[in-house]
């Protein structure tokens, strides 16, 4: 599965709309509809079998409507304003704040869907102001990818800290190989790619001047001065970066595991995976945590809320969680399932403990994130584009991010 960073839509009237409940033309009974992005034919298929998995025990049918992920809100909106919202709702994680705040969604606790033994950064993601109203089957994350071969005949260790990556993407650049990528578009793949640097160095997305995220713009700038990254990156999105690394043209980049299945499908270079470098040695890192929350919104029809909360229960066991990562490539957030899944997955370990320190994008700023993200945004391009310093970049996309407040 593919991560698609999307950002949330505001649009007029959305408190109005997602205040609405009921379906204008119900389905059948027994019927439980989604809305998702599962476009992917490969993607909607496994989709469906753990669907019917869950729906035959309970005498039901799943419906999945999918339409591309930044199209989801939209058509949310639309369906809540004619009274056709689906039974359950699957979000990007990011956008789950604007629905919650709106008063759309029904609380996981309201419905009797279990939470417990789920992973920080899983509860963090289906969180709204502290109330529980999505939950995760799996997230991802980012980590180190590298190629092994590149790395030996240059004499280098997997780099653990800042310093070390610089160190060595210089060694590791030369004959039309660059050391090191990463995505830098002016979009949420940039901003993606951009918060481990910033929030492993202190960064904080209240309060972006705060002196800490500076040295996270200052390595991005350094990395593109010392060319052992291409100014390219200002205009890859993370697609674009694991195309350069199949391609043999960076040894090192940043990336997340819906690359799994495009790096196995090929035979070009061999790749292995590590944690995220940090700034000192001992630190921790953090990354985002990424993936799609299902939600059930409010509707007067109980007995179809209730159909979709037994659905989300039996997705949710342990070890369909277990199932759903291994075909998807994603991390469980039932603990106990995460820690099988590395277990059975030792390539892709690293992920599975990335995710236990990760942070959701919204937690801290909740419905002003796509205002800090497109702040964030502009900061990293002005200094790897403009030749801005790192502190007044920081210092306009504080006052971008509160403009109005």
């Amino acid at each position: 599965m593919q991560f698609r960073p999307v950002l949330p839509m505001v649009m007029a009237g959305a408190t109005v709309a997602l205040g609405l409940t009921g379906c204008a033309a119900a389905p059948e009974p027994g019927t439980v509809t989604v809305l998702n992005s599962a476009t992917d034919t490969a993607e909607h298929t496994k989709n469906q079998k753990f669907f019917d998995r869950c729906a035959k025990k309970f005498g039901l049918r799943v419906e999945q409507n999918s339409v591309p992920a930044d199209q989801v809100s939209s058509k949310a909106l639309r369906m809540a304003s004619s009274h056709s919202l689906p039974d359950i709702l699957e979000l990007d994680g990011s956008e789950l704040p604007q629905f919650a705040q709106a008063g759309g969604l029904r609380s996981l606790r309201e419905l009797g869907v279990r939470t417990s033994g789920l992973s920080e950064s899983g509860v963090s993601l289906g969180s709204f102001e502290g109330t529980r109203y999505g939950i995760a089957r799996s997230v991802n994350s980012l980590a180190l990818y590298y190629n092994p071969d590149l790395l030996k005949k240059a004499g280098v260790e997997v780099p653990r800290t800042w310093k070390e990556l610089r160190t060595a993407a210089k060694k590791l650049t030369g004959r039309g190989t660059y050391g090191f990528a990463f995505s830098a578009s002016p979009n949420a793949d940039g901003v993606y790619q951009f918060l481990p640097f910033f929030w492993s160095a202190g960064g904080d997305e209240a309060r972006l001047d705060s002196g800490k995220g500076e040295a996270a713009l200052r390595l991005w700038k350094d990395l593109v001065a010392d060319k052992s990254v291409s100014k390219a990156v200002v205009n890859w999105n993370q697609q674009d970066v694991n195309d350069q690394f199949v391609a043999g043209r960076t040894a090192m980049m940043v990336n997340g595991p819906w690359q799994v299945p495009v790096l196995e499908g090929q035979h070009k270079v061999d790749w292995a995976v590590a944690k995220f470098p940090v700034p000192e040695a001992g630190g921790k890192a953090v990354p985002p945590v990424g993936g799609t929350v299902m939600t059930v919104p409010k509707s007067d029809d109980r007995e179809r809320e209730k159909n979709a909360a037994r659905i989300l229960n039996c997705l949710n066991t342990p070890g369909n969680q277990l199932d759903w990562g291994e075909a998807v490539n994603n991390v469980p957030t039932r603990a106990a399932a995460a820690r099988t899944y590395a277990e059975q997955n030792p390539k892709l370990a690293p992920f599975a403990e990335l995710v236990t320190t990760a942070r959701s994008r919204t937690a801290k700023v909740g419905t002003r994130w796509p205002a800090v993200s497109d702040a964030l945004a502009g900061a990293f391009q002005s200094v790897l584009t403009g030749g801005s310093s790192p502190e007044a970049a920081l210092r306009r996309a504080q006052r971008q991010a509160t403009a109005g407040e």
